[in-house]
C-alpha cells in the first residue's frame, strides 16, 4: 500500500547524492513539488528491496545520465513542510550520499527540469535550500579531508 506524498501519515524516506566533479557539484532544477522550480540534489525515492546507497546511485543516472560512484553517508536531513493550519503537507527523511563523478555529461530527464554542474564558488547565485547548501558544503569538506 502506498501513501500519498501530500498530507502523509509518516515520514517519506528519500535519498540524494552530492556528485563532485573537480570543484563542481551536480544539481538539479525540480520539476515536481515540494520545491518545485528550485535547484536541489538529484535524488527520490527507494525502491522496496533496494538499498540506499544503490537508490541514490540509480536516481542520479535517471535523472541526469550522470554515472557516479557512492563513497558514502554524509548526513541525513528532514524535510517537513506544514500548511496554513499546521497539518504536515510534507515530511521527507533524506538519506544524502557523497559521490564522485565517472562519467556522463548532465541532461535532465525524470524528476528534473535542468541539470548542470556548479562550481562551488557560484552557490551563492543558485536558489537553494539552506539544509541543501550546507550538506554540500559538508560533501566538499568530506572530500577535501579524504
Amino acid at each position: 500500500m502506498s501513501q500519498s506524498r501530500h498530507y502523509p501519515t509518516r515520514p517519506i524516506i528519500g535519498v540524494g547524492a552530492v556528485v563532485f566533479k573537480g570543484a563542481s557539484v551536480l544539481l538539479i532544477q525540480r520539476s515536481k513539488p515540494p520545491k518545485i522550480g528550485e535547484w536541489s540534489l538529484p535524488g527520490g525515492a527507494q525502491d522496496l528491496g533496494e538499498t540506499a546507497s544503490a537508490a541514490a546511485s540509480r536516481e542520479v543516472l535517471e535523472e541526469t545520465g550522470v554515472h557516479a560512484d557512492i563513497i558514502g553517508l554524509l548526513d541525513v536531513v528532514d524535510y517537513i513542510e506544514p500548511d496554513e493550519s499546521h497539518a504536515i503537507r510534507h515530511h521527507y527523511t533524506l538519506v544524502d550520499y557523497l559521490a564522485r563523478w565517472t562519467a556522463g555529461e548532465p541532461k535532465a530527464a525524470s524528476d528534473a527540469r535542468k541539470a548542470q554542474w556548479v562550481a562551488l564558488d557560484d552557490l551563492d547565485d543558485v536558489p537553494l535550500w539552506s539544509e541543501t547548501r550546507r550538506i554540500i558544503l559538508l560533501g566538499a569538506a568530506r572530500l577535501g579531508d579524504l
